[in-house]
């Protein structure tokens, strides 16, 4: 799907044709439309395709007059999936006329600037435009750990009343959703720290103070997943052993219990062995039988207490 927009004072307008200091954003484009954006913006297939690869890490490259600029940005799957929270490329291309934006999934980073969330957008300052959209991923990266960070304490306090592996599975889909997070906003930090020393396009002395005020969010969003991810696995650790431990409680408990039960049992089978026996023949043969099953049973309760078994 190819989408047009144009700056229109602080706002976005959608148009209909491809015009000068225009903005094109892509999301997931058929073949025909592939060719259609290669062929009437002269941009390489390559840069395209790079930027529709799923795998593809955050790069720069430069071709004729045409700039990729591609880095990984967030994205929530839902509380039900596998992996809640994860990363996509997204690219840049830019021409001397437009700016693309092409990416296999609509993703939030797009919805906030076409809604008119960021402030100072405009779409001829096609450098700035592209650095505030790095911006714009830093925050989202930010917005999507506190998101997460409130979805672990949720499920803490699920553990502590429950101890159920349920939890400690949604805490094992939180913590990839933080790993890939990791790789991806430190891959990011490459990209743009390359762009940096490269100057693949011309920045202005603003532009140069908004790319570091980019890397300074992003190490800052590192910092804190980095935090993050060390806690929930310490977390994860301590419910794991926690849970071991409240089964060995439990285990240790019925054992006992068994014990105490297997004595009047032994005892009644000792007794009902057809040789003669002590008191066969007492009518209190059968309160003797119960008083010791009472007082063998009783000593090896006391025995347990005492050890902390029970």
């Amino acid at each position: 799907m190819i989408t047009i927009f144009m700056s229109k004072g602080n706002s976005l307008e959608s148009i209909d044709e491809l015009a000068r200091d225009s903005w094109i954003n892509v999301v997931d484009p058929s073949e025909d439309e592939i060719a259609y954006l290669c062929r009437e913006l002269n941009i390489p297939q390559d840069f395209v395709m790079a930027a529709l690869d799923i795998d593809e890490r955050a790069r720069t490259d430069k071709e004729g007059d045409a700039v990729l600029i591609l880095w990984r940005v967030p994205l929530y799957q839902g509380r039900s999936a596998d992996i809640p929270f994860t990363t996509i490329p997204f690219g840049v291309i830019l021409t001397t006329n437009v700016v693309i934006t092409i990416c296999k999934m609509e993703n939030d980073i797009v919805q906030a600037v076409v809604n008119d969330q960021v402030s100072g957008l405009s779409v001829a300052k096609r450098n700035r435009f592209t650095l505030q959209l790095l911006l714009l991923t830093a925050s989202r990266y930010l917005r999507y750990l506190r998101r997460i960070n409130r979805e672990v304490d949720r499920l803490e306090d699920e553990l502590q009343l429950s101890m159920r592996n349920e939890e400690l599975l949604e805490l094992l889909k939180y913590q990839k959703s933080l790993v890939y997070f990791t790789t991806a906003l430190k891959s990011n930090e490459l990209m743009m720290e390359r762009l940096q020393r490269s100057r693949l396009f011309e920045m202005y002395p603003d532009d140069g103070d908004l790319l570091d005020d980019v890397l300074t969010e992003n190490r800052q969003a590192i910092e804190m997943v980095s935090i993050a991810n060390d806690i929930l696995s310490q977390m994860m650790d301590a419910f794991a052993s926690i849970i071991s431990n409240n089964l060995n409680v439990v285990m240790k408990f019925l054992t006992s219990v068994t014990i105490v039960l297997m004595l009047p049992t032994l005892v009644a089978s000792f007794y009902g062995m057809n040789v003669r026996l002590p008191l066969q023949d007492s009518p209190y043969a059968f309160l003797f039988t119960l008083i010791v099953s009472f007082v063998l049973s009783f000593a090896v309760v006391l025995v347990f207490l005492k050890k902390d078994w029970f």
